[in-house]
């Protein structure tokens, strides 16, 4: 079945869950409109998409684009809100693709996917940033008629726009000679400070180190008297030493009746957070396709050797030596069968079941499962949960699952007579609910740390480092994240932060 045939035979879906997740997912103002008004907005971009994806037609994403940026830019929504919304697109259809078509077809639908989206949010954030320019210069040059004969009428005129650059949510800022003039809120607030720290400094005072370089050889780039606009992306420096991706629109105009640079400076860590998922999700198919296929030309192998070497121990003509060499053999056996396993859990889609349980009892039967191998090492578990925690939509044997993946690793970690804690706290002011999992081992070295949920990372002699990449595939299919930071006093902590709503809808089903 090709992508054309897809996205006919699923538009009536696609327009459903869309609609339904732009109520509940994108933002209030979003949740706000009528549904009757989005079931007029989004069959239109449906349709528009399928001319771009089925015969490489832009012209009606091209108009859907001028027509509903006009419409969300007159609303008061955010450049942003409508990206998000646009993006739902390729959250709703990549499940799809990947249910109907095989590996060889799915990555060009993905690719096609992504340019297909690519094109309509730049074209969008084009076409946005034109309204908002377009605006500010017919502000600009209705002052500068009426300067000479309406002084009063001028300064109430930009108290007005000053209000309208402080009402927007991307940063402006104004700057001569390199240093800021006019900074408003949200350009302050990017970066951390209070205005009155802001102007008056160099612009390179917050750029990061790794982008000055980039940003001087634009400004030297620069053809003098050049009015139209320039765009580049850099990484600005925040306050606390954090460095965040930043898309910046300058252009030169008049300001206070002297040339200067006016800059819209847009935060696109979530764009480039997404674009870093699709890149992971892209090269997870190809290695799912490539581990299904090993996996599966050695496991009918090592089964028959398996099966050999059982029926050799049968024998018992052996000596105690040779007896022992083959249990040894057997038990490495065992070892690469698992890892096949773990392989093949890794690229084959996950289905779950979610419905309304309680996380606590989970974390309880996880240990139950592990009871012989925590008394094997005496380990000390101590519990802290918080009272009255309220169910979660979860799959509970998944979930399970996951917190078994994670109890092993801290049971491998500690020595004989360790400790191993575990807690799960409600976070009223994120409406989430936190579980710990602690131990006192030896840690991670804070090199390891960012690979640790990476496929086949692993430090440890047995390990095949596929258990934390599955256990994070689980839990953010719950809508939940997981992360490991130092445990205080030595050891590590692994945190899942699961959302109390809204969260999978109890009884669905979703494969990932």
């Amino acid at each position: 079945m090709n992508l054309s045939e897809i996205l006919l035979r699923h538009r009536d879906r696609i327009i459903h869950d869309w609609v339904e997740r732009l109520h509940r997912d994108v933002s209030p103002t979003y949740s706000a409109l009528p549904e009757e008004n989005l079931l007029r907005t989004i069959p239109a971009v449906t349709d528009a998409n399928y001319a771009v994806l089925a015969a490489g037609d832009h012209s009606r994403i091209d108009a859907f684009i001028e027509w509903i940026g006009n419409i969300r830019s007159s609303a008061g929504f955010s450049v942003s809100e409508v990206q998000k919304a646009f993006e739902l697109y390729r959250a709703i259809l990549l499940p799809i693709l990947a249910a109907e078509l095989e590996a060889p077809d799915l990555l060009p639908a993905i690719q096609h996917l992504n340019d297909c989206l690519s094109y309509t949010l730049h074209r969008f954030s084009d076409h946005f940033q034109a309204l908002h320019n377009a605006e500010i210069k017919r502000y600009a040059q209705t002052l500068e008629v009426k300067v000479a004969e309406r002084t009063r009428q001028l300064a109430e005129s930009e108290s007005k726009y000053r209000t309208l650059v402080e009402k927007i949510r991307d940063g402006y800022f104004v700057s001569r000679a390199g240093r800021i003039l006019f900074a408003n809120k949200a350009f302050c607030g990017m970066h951390g400070y209070p205005k009155k720290d802001v102007l008056g400094r160099p612009f390179t005072d917050f750029v990061a180190a790794g982008s000055l370089g980039k940003i001087r050889r634009i400004d030297e780039g620069q053809p003098p008297g050049r009015s139209h606009g320039r765009q580049y992306v850099y990484n600005r420096l925040h306050r606390n030493g954090t460095e965040l991706p930043t898309e910046n629109t300058v252009t030169l105009a008049l300001y206070e009746g002297k040339a200067a640079t006016i800059g819209i400076s847009r935060d696109i860590a979530e764009r480039v957070e997404i674009e870093r998922r699709v890149r992971e999700a892209e090269g997870l198919a190809r290695i799912g396709h490539l581990t299904t296929s090993l996996a599966h030309e050695i496991r009918n192998p090592l089964s028959s050797v398996k099966m050999s070497v059982q029926m050799i121990l049968k024998n018992t003509g052996f000596g105690a030596t040779d007896r022992r060499r083959l249990e040894i053999l057997a038990q490495q056996i065992s070892r690469l069968e698992a890892i096949v396993g773990d392989m093949l859990d890794l690229a084959r889609p996950l289905r779950f079941a979610f419905a309304p349980a309680s996380i606590i009892d989970a974390i309880e039967m996880s240990l139950e499962v592990l009871e012989a191998k925590l008394n094997e090492k005496r380990i000390h578990v101590r519990r802290r949960f918080g009272k009255a925690l309220p169910l979660l939509a979860i799959d509970r044997e998944k979930m399970e699952q996951a917190i078994i993946n994670l109890l092993l690793n801290a049971v491998e970690a500690v020595e004989a007579e360790g400790r191993i804690q575990l807690s799960a706290r409600l976070l009223r002011k994120k409406n989430a609910v936190e579980v710990a999992i602690c131990d006192n081992g030896p840690g991670v070295s804070p090199e390891d740390l960012p690979y640790l949920f990476d496929p086949f990372f692993s430090k440890k002699a047995k390990g095949t480092g596929l258990g934390l990449a599955n256990t994070k595939r689980i839990v953010e299919a719950h809508g939940a994240s997981i992360h490991a930071s130092p445990a205080q006093g030595g050891g590590l902590c692994f945190f899942m932060v699961f959302p109390t709503s809204p969260g999978p809808s109890a009884g669905s089903g979703i494969e990932t």
